[in-house]
């Protein structure tokens, strides 16, 4: 295939391996200056940089995928995610849950009532049934990537930071849990909830089953190399992939199953982990690669001209940040957290992301029409939740005290700063 620069805004399908390689190296090389940029300049979180060029070279046509996803696109992001996942869960400690089981309950009180109030406000506006249980599935998930990457930048400390992440990681497991069991039920609207939740329990015991032979796989490796060398980033890395490209053929989740590999590995290894340097580099250049994609898809493929789609997008965002908020008010009774405090958590959890739109992606490759309409809806939400909840991340860290003002000038990371490689306590 000659070159030319038509051929940079050629469907992805029609373009030679040469010509993607170019065009992606090309935006991530974007990407990491936009974000260093915005940083410098604004002092708000790299993420927001990665997520604008992601939108302007979506909307330019370059460096498409095709959606939806599938093959090496769909392969990078189910990657990207499980390497934020697997560090997610290996800072979880199921300890806490034992000193504090109110966290959980929050949890689970926040989850469920993310989805009972997704699905009956979009079923006020007349949405089908289908379309209704998908979307509010997805938006029971925060985005872990999103509060990984606003805590790292502005290196914040303190209990809203670690409950947030707490939160965050276990709503995942619970969207990526019903999500996944749900695809074998899309196109049926009746009877089908209790089908999706028992078939979510096969998920989660063949996402488990794989996850503990990758802890145990992971556990003797760690016998054998030293914490921080550059092998011991190659072996979790290599690890985690051979994981992601198993797991969903056998019927389970590639996420969910490198998230419980990261749980698993916390109970048998709870002493503060070592990350390998050379792991953050490459964790970095994936999370930046999943962030572009997300804002390229989410920006080129949402219906941003339909009238009504877009209102229903609006009350999904507005429905569910009010819901997180209030269910972790309504939870914060003997959770060991203030009222103001718990307020705050609930505005961290609004981001929505890479995970949002896996399942947006794998309801899409499940049922045309229904895929349709629920990516519709769900991109635009992904796209204006990743961009604003970066910012009311930071926002509510700063407020709190647990992060330096970063627009202000000359402001310096906290002396007392964590850095981000610890785990949750």
């Amino acid at each position: 295939m000659s070159f030319t620069w038509t051929t940079l805004w050629a469907e992805p399908s029609s373009l030679s391996p040469e010509i993607l390689t170019f065009e992606w190296a090309l935006v991530l090389a974007l990407a990491a200056l936009a974000g260093h940029l915005v940083q410098r300049i604004t002092g708000l979180p790299k993420v927001l940089g990665y997520a604008i060029v992601g939108v302007v070279t979506g909307l330019l046509g370059f460096a498409g995928a095709s959606w939806p996803l599938r093959g090496l696109g769909l392969f990078l992001l189910e990657l990207g995610i499980s390497v934020v996942l697997f560090e997610a869960g290996a800072r979880l400690s199921l300890r806490w849950f034992r000193h504090n089981p109110m966290v959980l309950v929050q949890s689970l009180t926040e989850s469920l009532l993310t989805f009972a109030a997704a699905y009956l406000a979009l079923r006020a506006m007349g949405l089908e049934v289908p379309v209704v249980r998908a979307l509010a599935v997805i938006a029971m998930a925060a985005s872990p990537a999103v509060l990984m990457r606003v805590v790292s930048d502005l290196r914040a400390n303190g209990p809203i930071t670690d409950r947030a992440m707490a939160l965050a990681t276990l709503n995942t497991l619970y969207a990526l849990s019903v999500g996944t069991a749900m695809l074998r039920t899309i196109d049926r609207s009746d009877g089908t909830l209790l089908v999706s939740l028992a078939g979510s329990a096969g998920v989660l015991g063949i996402s488990l089953l794989v996850g503990a032979l990758l802890a145990a796989l992971l556990t003797v490796g760690f016998r054998v190399l030293h914490p921080t060398s550059q092998d011991t980033a190659v072996v979790i890395l290599a690890l985690i992939a051979a994981c992601t490209a198993i797991v969903t053929p056998l019927g389970g989740s590639a996420p969910l199953a490198v998230l419980l590999a990261g749980i698993v590995l916390k109970q048998v290894h709870p002493r503060p982990w070592v990350w390998p340097r050379q792991l953050g580099t490459a964790g970095s250049m994936l999370t930046m690669l999943m962030f572009v994609l997300v804002s390229a898809l989410a920006a080129t493929q949402a219906s941003w001209g339909a009238g009504q789609v877009l209102l229903a997008a609006v009350v999904l965002i507005a429905v569910r940040a009010a819901i997180k908020v209030l269910s972790l008010l309504m939870t914060s009774a003997g959770s060991g957290m203030a009222l103001h405090k718990s307020f705050w958590v609930g505005v961290a959890m609004v981001p929505m992301s890479s995970v949002a739109l896996l399942l947006t992606s794998q309801f899409s490759a499940a049922s045309q029409n229904i895929g349709a309409q629920v990516a519709a809806i769900a991109l635009p939400v992904i796209l204006c939740t990743e961009l604003l909840g970066a910012v009311l991340v930071s926002v509510a860290l700063v407020h709190t005290g647990e992060a330096v003002r970063p627009w202000r000038p000359g402001a310096r990371p906290h002396p007392d700063a964590r850095p981000p490689q610890e785990p949750l306590p």
